[in-house]
């Protein structure tokens, strides 16, 4: 990827020198929850989820930790780069959705996007640097320990940067579905359904951010030229390596459908080429759609 203009997101809020470990906030983060929050990462299950659970168990909230506005030099050249990378990106984001807002007469909030290491405190309970990149629609942030892109390369064999924009894109696509009301309409539904019904639902939910990272990419590229050869091919593999029946099928052997909760691979390349090809917001209507 190419941003010739250079621009960052006033939007970052750089949580990294905050130290590490799990105690976080005067807290102490338990096992269980460690525990949890892993296999739910690793099996794609919304980490809110587990958070506002988390969270519901502790009498007290969890504390408020300011970062840095902006991206802060930590000493470690690699990282840095990469979290400037990230603030490109989410830069770029913001011009895309402010415009695409605008179109539809609406205004566009920008979300915040938090990096942190190891474990932070969200509006949603306590985050895990092992759930992977998460947005908390109650404070309106996305979290992002960047030790997630090394995973994405290594464990997932999806790398380059594109493939790392794209889990940017989907997390902000999160937001504009907050934005929109999606969000709050998925959960209340979730709460009148079992278990199977909502993950059934939650599939469709991720599948359109899917769709709306496509979206993000495909007005990005068209308006600044945003894309170089083979990165559109990263970014389906990374769409690939994290579908539902990927995962499973490493981590246990065989595929359980009823209990994906985000798509299975050829589902969540199939709704980020149609928002990559199209561009259309409408074209991301997955609770509509007959087949996903």
């Amino acid at each position: 990827m190419r941003f010739d203009d250079g621009q960052e997101s006033g939007n970052i809020e750089d949580r990294r020198s905050g130290g590490r470990g799990l105690p976080v906030g005067g807290r102490s983060i338990g096992v269980g929850t460690v525990v949890i929050a892993l296999v739910a990462w690793y099996f794609g299950i919304d980490p809110s989820v587990v958070l506002q659970g988390a969270s519901m168990l502790d009498n007290q909230p969890p504390a408020v930790q300011q970062g840095q506005s902006g991206v802060q030099a930590t000493g470690n050249a690699q990282e840095d780069q990469l979290a400037r990378f990230v603030s490109l990106v989410l830069r770029d984001t913001e011009q895309t959705w402010q415009q695409i807002f605008a179109q539809g007469g609406k205004q566009y909030a920008d979300p915040k996007l938090v990096l942190f290491r190891d474990a932070t405190p969200t509006a949603c309970g306590t985050g895990q640097a092992a759930m992977g990149p998460f947005y908390c629609p109650a404070d309106s942030k996305v979290y992002l320990d960047l030790g997630f892109f090394d995973e994405l390369q290594r464990r997932f064999r999806a790398p380059g940067d594109f493939a790392q924009a794209y889990v940017i894109a989907h997390e902000v696509g999160h937001h504009v579905q907050n934005l929109l009301g999606i969000s709050e309409q998925v959960h209340r539904a979730r709460q009148r359904m079992s278990e199977a019904e909502g993950n059934a639902l939650s599939v469709r939910q991720e599948l359109q951010a899917d769709c709306f990272a496509g979206v993000w990419a495909h007005h990005a590229n068209a308006a600044r030229q945003v894309l170089e050869s083979g990165d559109v091919d990263e970014a389906l593999a990374a769409a690939t390596a994290i579908g539902d029946d990927t995962l499973q099928r490493q981590a246990q052997g065989r595929i359980v459908p009823e209990s994906f909760t985000h798509g299975s691979s050829e589902q969540r390349v199939r709704w980020f080429r149609r928002g990559l090809d199209t561009g259309n917001v409408d074209q991301c209507n997955t609770f509509k759609a007959a087949r996903l």
